[in-house]
C-alpha cells in the first residue's frame, strides 16, 4: 500500500491504496477483491481520484502518441499522454486543443473521464464534444470500442464518468486549427457583480475565451469586484513572431519546494494579495498579445502550487447555477465565503447553451464558480457544505472533480441521470468519491474473473509524427 497517489488538493489523504501501473495496452487488470480505478495525473482536486483501500491503474506508462493527421488535426494516443505533449506536438503543425482546462499537465483519460471545460465552453462546449472515440477495457477482459456512432451509450457514460465504466486505453481528439502561438486579450476591470453580467453579455459574441477573477473579501456594493479576461487566438499578421523561453511554463524553474504554514493564508494575506493583484492587472488593461501558455495555464507556471495551502490541503468548491438564479445565489456564495472562511483563488465564467456529450458532465447554461479553501477543519467543511445548500436550492450543481464533501443527497439532485449511469459501472471499479456519494454495500464488490479479450484491431492515421 502507498500514499503516494493523492488528489491535487491532498484531501482527503488516501493511505491504503495499492498502486497498478498500466504499461500495454495488452496488459490485462490485476486480478483482486478489491476495487479499481484509473488514475492519471492525480489533477481531480477532492476524492474521485482516489480509491481507500483498493488499487489504482497507473496510466502514466501508457503514455504513447500513435498517429497524427496534420493535414485534418486528428490526433491519436494512449490515455496516459498528458494535454502538455498534445500542445508541443500541435502547435508547431498549428492545431491546438479545442477545449481545454487551466492546467496541460492532465492525462487524455482524465479530461474525457472529467469532459473538462474552459474559457471557451459558451463556443465550443466540453473537451468529451471533440473525442471521436476510444477503447474501453473492463475488469471481465472485454473491450469495445466507443464513439458517438459506435456504443454510443457506452461511450456517453464514459464521458464524464469519473473512470468507472472501465479503463480507456487510447483515443482520438479532433483538434483546431490556429495560425500562431498568440491569443490577443484584454483586461477589464469589474466594479461589482453587475458588471461581470453586463461584461460577459457584452464579450461572448465577439470573443471566444472568456473569464474572470474575482475578490473573494470584497464586501456590500463591491461584491464580485475584480477583472474580466477576454480573448481570441491571433489573426496570421502576427504570424512568425519569435517565442521568448521564458513563456513556456515547462521551463519556467519556479517551485514551490516545501509546505507553507498553515498560518500563510489568513484574511490579511489574501486581502494584501487580492489588492496587488487588482492594482497589477489594471495597468495592464487594453488589448494586447499573449503567448498562449500563461494565457490558459499561468498557475502551470509554478511547479507544486498547491503546497500553498499547507499540508493539510485545501478544498475547491466549483458550482454552476442558472442564469435565472445566479445573480442572488453567486452574490450569497462570496458574501459567505468573504464573512467566513476567505477564498485565495476566486474564478467567475459562464457555461453556454452547448449540450455536453456526457450523463454526469458538469457543465450546463449558467454561471460557474470556482473557489479555493484552505483545509481548516470543520469550520471549512461547514462553509463548504452551506455551499452546497445554496447552489442545490437555486437548481445548480457541483463539479465532482473538484468536491471533497458532496452529500448523496446533493450528487442524486444534480445528476438526474444517475440511475441510467449505475448500470453501466464496471463492477469492479470504484472510487472513494463514489462510495461516499451513493449508497454502498454492506461488502464492497470483488473484482469479476478475468476473461481473455483479444484487442480490437488498431485503426492507422497518416502520420507526420
Amino acid at each position: 500500500m502507498s500514499d503516494a497517489f493523492q488528489s491535487w488538493g491532498r484531501f482527503p489523504r488516501a493511505a491504503r491504496q495499492a498502486a497498478h501501473p498500466i504499461v500495454w495496452q495488452t496488459d490485462r487488470l490485476p486480478a483482486t477483491s478489491g476495487t479499481l480505478l484509473p488514475y492519471g495525473q492525480g489533477r481531480s482536486y477532492g476524492d474521485s481520484c482516489l480509491n481507500e483501500g483498493g488499487t489504482l491503474l497507473t496510466t502514466a506508462t501508457l503514455d504513447r502518441l500513435l498517429g497524427f493527421d496534420a493535414a485534418t488535426g486528428v490526433v491519436r494516443c494512449e490515455a496516459g499522454v498528458t494535454l502538455d505533449t498534445l500542445l508541443r506536438l500541435a502547435v508547431p503543425r498549428g492545431w491546438f486543443l479545442p477545449v481545454t482546462p487551466g492546467t496541460k499537465f492532465v492525462s487524455v483519460g482524465g479530461a474525457i473521464a472529467n469532459d473538462v471545460h474552459g474559457k471557451n465552453h459558451h463556443r465550443a462546449g466540453t473537451f468529451g464534444r471533440y473525442v471521436r472515440r476510444f477503447e474501453l477495457l473492463r475488469s471481465d477482459g472485454s473491450r469495445r470500442v466507443c464513439s458517438p456512432e459506435e456504443n454510443p451509450d457506452w461511450y456517453e457514460a464514459t464521458v464524464g464518468g469519473l473512470g468507472l465504466t472501465g479503463l480507456i486505453l487510447w483515443a482520438e481528439v479532433q483538434l483546431r486549427p490556429i495560425h500562431n502561438p498568440f491569443v490577443l486579450t484584454e483586461t477589464v476591470p469589474l466594479e461589482n457583480l453587475d458588471a461581470f453580467f453586463a461584461v460577459s453579455r457584452e464579450s461572448e459574441p465577439d470573443h471566444e475565451f472568456t473569464v474572470a477573477w474575482v475578490d473573494s473579501l470584497a464586501r456590500g456594493r463591491k461584491v464580485g469586484r475584480g477583472l474580466f479576461y477576454r480573448g481570441n487566438f491571433a489573426p496570421p499578421q502576427f504570424d512568425g513572431l519569435p517565442l521568448a523561453k521564458s513563456h513556456l511554463s515547462h521551463g519556467s524553474g519556479l517551485a514551490v519546494p516545501f509546505d507553507m504554514p498553515g498560518f500563510s493564508l489568513n484574511r490579511l494575506s489574501v486581502a494584501a494579495f487580492n489588492a496587488l493583484y487588482y492594482r497589477a492587472n489594471v495597468l495592464k488593461r487594453g488589448q494586447r498579445l499573449q503567448h498562449y501558455d500563461p494565457f490558459f495555464y499561468p498557475l502551470d507556471a509554478v511547479q507544486g502550487w498547491n503546497r500553498i495551502y499547507g499540508r493539510d490541503g485545501f478544498l475547491q468548491f466549483q458550482c454552476v447555477v442558472p442564469h435565472a438564479t445566479a445573480r442572488a445565489a453567486i452574490q450569497e456564495i462570496l458574501e459567505r465565503s468573504a464573512r467566513e472562511v476567505p477564498s485565495f483563488l476566486n474564478v467567475l465564467k459562464t457555461f453556454g447553451g452547448v449540450p455536453s456529450p456526457g450523463w454526469l458532465s458538469f457543465p450546463r447554461p449558467g454561471v460557474t464558480l470556482a473557489l479555493d479553501f484552505a483545509n481548516r477543519g470543520e469550520r471549512t467543511w461547514r462553509l463548504v457544505a452551506e455551499l452546497d445548500r445554496i447552489t442545490r436550492e437555486a437548481g445548480g450543481a457541483v463539479y465532482p472533480a473538484k468536491d471533497a464533501r458532496m452529500s448523496a443527497e446533493s450528487f442524486a439532485t444534480y445528476f438526474p441521470q444517475l440511475e441510467r449511469f449505475k448500470a453501466y459501472v464496471d463492477p469492479a471499479f470504484s472510487s472513494s468519491f463514489w462510495r461516499r456519494v451513493t449508497v454502498a454495500p454492506a461488502v464492497q464488490p470483488a473484482a469479476l474473473p478475468l476473461q481473455e479479450g483479444a484487442p480490437l484491431p488498431a485503426v492507422p492515421l497518416r502520420s507526420s509524427l
